[in-house]
C-alpha cells in the first residue's frame, strides 16, 4: 500500500491503542508526571502531546522510526515543548525518569525482552507506562498465527515485569468498547475512501484488507486478545 493511503488509514485514529479519553486521563494521573517524559515507539505521540499540555513545565520526547507518524506529531505539537526524534526505540539510551511504551514492545522483541530493556532506560525512582497485549482467553491457532506465539497471559506478563525489577503501581485493561472503537477507527477512513473511490485501481486491495481485518477481529481475537496498561515503578 502506498504512503498516501497508509497515512490516510490512521487519520481517524486518536491513538494507536484501545484507549478511551477517560482511561488516558487516569493513566496520566497515575504517572505523576514531572521533568521530561520519553515516549518510546511514540507513533504520532498523541498521549505524549496531551501529557505535556496538561502538565505545566513538562517536556516531551517522542522516539520512533515511522516518519509519517512523526510528521503528524510534529504538526500537532504547536506551542508544546515536545521533540520528535526519528530513531530506533530499542537503541535509545538517554535515561528517562518518566517513560511511555504503549503497543511498541515489538521494537524490543518479545514482552519479556522489552520489560528488561526498558529497565535499563528508566532509573530507580522512575515510572514507566507500559501498554501491551495479552491473551485474555485461550487463543485459536489462527489468532496465534496473527499475533505470534510470544504473547503472554496477564499473570505471566506481570511475572515478567517483576522479574525485570518492576513494581506494579497501577493495572488496568482495555474494555470491549475501547477495543471496538479502536478496531473501527483503524478501518473507518479507508471505508470512507472506498465508498468514495470504488473504481480506483487500489480499491480491490483496500477492500480485501478491510474485509480480512474485520473477519479476523470478530472471528479470531475479539474478546481473546486483551490489552493491559501498567504503571511500573523502579
Amino acid at each position: 500500500m502506498d504512503d498516501e493511503l497508509d497515512a490516510l488509514r490512521r487519520s481517524r485514529m486518536r491513538w494507536n491503542a484501545p484507549l478511551s479519553e477517560a482511561h488516558a486521563e487516569l493513566l496520566l494521573d497515575r504517572m505523576a508526571l514531572t521533568g521530561t517524559v520519553t515516549d518510546l515507539g511514540c507513533g504520532w505521540g498523541e498521549l505524549l502531546l496531551r501529557a505535556v499540555a496538561r502538565t505545566p513545565g513538562l517536556r516531551g520526547v517522542g522516539v520512533d522510526t515511522d516518519s509519517t507518524g512523526l510528521e503528524r506529531g510534529r504538526a500537532a505539537a504547536v506551542d508544546r515543548d515536545v521533540e520528535f526524534v526519528e530513531a530506533d526505540a530499542a537503541t535509545w539510551e538517554t535515561p528517562a525518569e518518566r517513560a511511555f511504551c504503549i503497543g511498541a514492545s515489538h521494537a524490543f522483541g518479545p514482552s519479556r525482552a522489552a520489560l528488561e530493556r526498558l529497565a535499563t532506560v528508566v532509573p530507580a525512582g522512575g515510572r514507566l507506562l507500559y501498554g501491551d497485549g495479552f491473551w485474555a482467553a485461550p487463543p485459536s491457532p489462527a489468532a496465534v498465527g496473527i499475533f505470534g506465539d510470544d504473547v503472554l497471559t496477564l499473570p505471566d506478563l506481570l511475572d515478567a515485569a517483576g522479574t525485570a525489577g518492576w513494581r506494579v503501581l497501577h493495572l488496568s485493561t482495555a474494555d470491549q468498547l475501547e477495543w471496538d472503537d479502536f478496531e473501527s477507527t483503524s478501518r473507518a477512513r479507508w471505508q470512507e475512501w472506498l465508498l468514495a473511490h470504488p473504481a480506483d485501481p487500489r480499491a480491490p486491495e483496500v477492500r480485501a484488507w478491510l474485509d480480512e481485518r474485520l473477519r479476523q477481529y470478530v472471528g479470531e481475537y475479539r474478546g481473546v486478545l486483551g490489552f493491559s496498561y501498567l504503571v511500573l515503578g523502579r
